[in-house]
């Protein structure tokens, strides 16, 4: 990379897939130690190990002009594990370029979250760190939790399936300081979870977007949630697809709209609202001018349940994005919503009326 001129002005390298395994790691290594230029390296799927692992490691002491670092996707038995969780952590607290690093699917675990929560404390300039499949549970959240009490620099966690269970949610609730995106997506949260979660919203200040989709929070997860969106001001995207979410879910959400200002993207697809929730829905929507996007795909609202939406797009002006794919939609339905598109500005996706 740094030996040859057509590389000597290259400020981003997309390896993705090309198993360059540790070996290769340890050349791109090599010259990141007196590389000057290259801003963002993406290294998914490469099977570089924890072997590969230690020599990025190393070189991230040294270099410091890499911003961005994709290590994420490596297969069994090529993990970067908690060997390599280690020694990026010994990297971060003394690199001070990295504002970005993604180590999705390394099977790290608990072990390799501390290591990486510690440094956190000392580090001042990673913002963005993506631990999602790393088979983290309840101990690996409170490392996290803990750190994120004192680190003010982190903006982004994402720990997309997961163990962290309704404990770990918890633990996460009671430190979210500087965060504005949380992604929680398949950690088995449940209901409880998502209450805690809602009371930390109760004065949150800072978060903005929340993905807590295939969490079985269901109904009474959604009413914890709809309560403090009473009072929110901050959050602007919510996902909640793939929940079990029924009618009374939808209705609590529904009642939430009618006096939050400031979400601007709810995500429902997946779930059971059916015709009489998109009802509630829609009768929202009439009042609400705040929300943009509205995805709900997959939730058997059929035709009855798009002429409920069309009614409200004649009304509200500001939606632009409505998702309704796979929704039991026939051509008596499609014909009300596209009628009411020429009174709204509302891009429709729903190609499959089945």
């Amino acid at each position: 990379m740094d030996s040859y001129p057509r590389y000597q002005a290259l400020d981003t390298l997309n390896s993705e897939g090309d198993e360059i395994g540790a070996t290769g790691a340890e050349h791109l290594a090599n010259a990141l130690r007196v590389n000057k230029i290259l801003c963002t390296l993406n290294l998914n799927d490469n099977e570089i190990g924890a072997s590969g692992a230690k020599h990025l490691a190393y070189a991230l002491r040294m270099n410091k002009t890499l911003t961005t670092l994709n290590l994420g996707g490596n297969e069994p038995g090529n993990f970067i594990g908690p060997l390599g969780a280690e020694d990026f952590a010994d990297a971060l607290r003394v690199n001070q370029t990295l504002t970005a690093l993604n180590l999705e699917g390394n099977e790290m675990g608990d072990e390799g979250t501390k290591y990486l929560a510690d440094a956190l404390r000392v580090n001042n300039t990673l913002t963005r760190l993506d631990l999602s499949w790393n088979k983290i549970g309840i101990p690996g959240a409170k490392h996290l939790a803990d750190v994120l009490r004192v680190n003010t620099t982190l903006t982004s966690l994402d720990l997309q399936n997961n163990r962290i269970g309704y404990a770990g949610a918890k633990h996460l609730a009671n430190a979210l300081q500087a965060l504005t995106t949380l992604d929680l997506e398949m950690n088995a949260i449940h209901s409880p979870g998502a209450k805690y979660l809602a009371n930390a919203l109760l004065v949150n200040q800072t978060l903005t977007t929340l993905n807590l989709a295939n969490n079985f929070i269901r109904d009474k997860g959604a009413k914890h949630l709809a309560d403090v969106l009473r009072e929110n001001q901050t959050l602007t995207t919510l996902v909640l697809g793939d929940n079990g979410i029924r009618v009374l879910g939808a209705k609590y959400l529904a009642d939430a709209l009618l006096v939050n200002t400031t979400l601007t993207t709810i995500n429902l697809a997946g779930n059971y609202v059916g015709c009489e929730g998109v009802e509630q829905v829609a009768n929202a929507l009439q009042e609400n001018q705040s929300l943009t996007t509205l995805n709900l795909e997959g939730n058997q609202i059929g035709d009855a349940g798009a002429e409920h939406l069309a009614h409200a797009l004649r009304v509200n002006k500001t939606l632009t994005t409505l998702n309704l794919d796979y929704n039991e939609i026939g051509a008596s339905g499609a014909e009300h919503l596209t009628n009411a598109s020429q009174e709204n500005r509302v891009r429709k996706a729903f190609p499959s009326f089945a």
